[in-house]
């Protein structure tokens, strides 16, 4: 719940400075997304992308993972950095994710932006009590909704 609350908290501040935001050479955004390695996460995060030139493009996030074991939700808060090569719809990318828990480095294909397919190995940097190793092959699904995206 107290992601949610977060979640909610970053989305109005950001209505609240749309106007400066327009002027910003930045598209942010909320993501949510699916991902598998050893356990099924629910993902959340707040991102921030940027045009680097020659279509190349950097991405930031910062959210969080949502998983159940034995009845009890836990929350693994995550940060993301993202490289991608635009295309003409289709951009490759690499990325690394990072938690207290694992280190990702991750492949994909993104549409826009906006859809986004990974996958990736995950290395183990600490084990999370009560959870069982979170290490391994990790495969991602994400929909991105950029908040002031525009075409002029």
């Amino acid at each position: 719940m107290r992601i949610i609350s977060v979640f909610l908290l970053l989305l109005f501040a950001t209505a609240i400075n749309a106007q400066e935001i327009q002027k910003s050479r930045w598209i942010i955004g909320p993501t949510l997304g699916y991902q598998y390695q050893e356990k099924s996460f629910l993902k959340g995060a707040f991102w921030a992308l940027t045009d680097l030139g020659y279509a190349n493009y950097l991405r930031f996030d910062a959210g969080a993972n949502l998983t159940f074991q034995d009845k009890m939700a836990y929350v693994i808060p995550e940060l993301g950095v993202t490289y991608y090569l635009g295309a003409k719809g289709v951009w490759p990318f690499i990325k690394a994710e990072a938690t207290p828990y694992t280190i990702t480095p991750k492949v994909g294909l993104g549409v826009f932006n906006i859809l986004e397919f990974g996958a990736g190995y995950g290395f183990e940097l600490n084990q999370k009590k009560n959870l069982p190793s979170i290490k391994g092959f990790n495969f991602s699904v994400g929909v991105s909704i950029p908040l002031n995206y525009h075409l002029f």
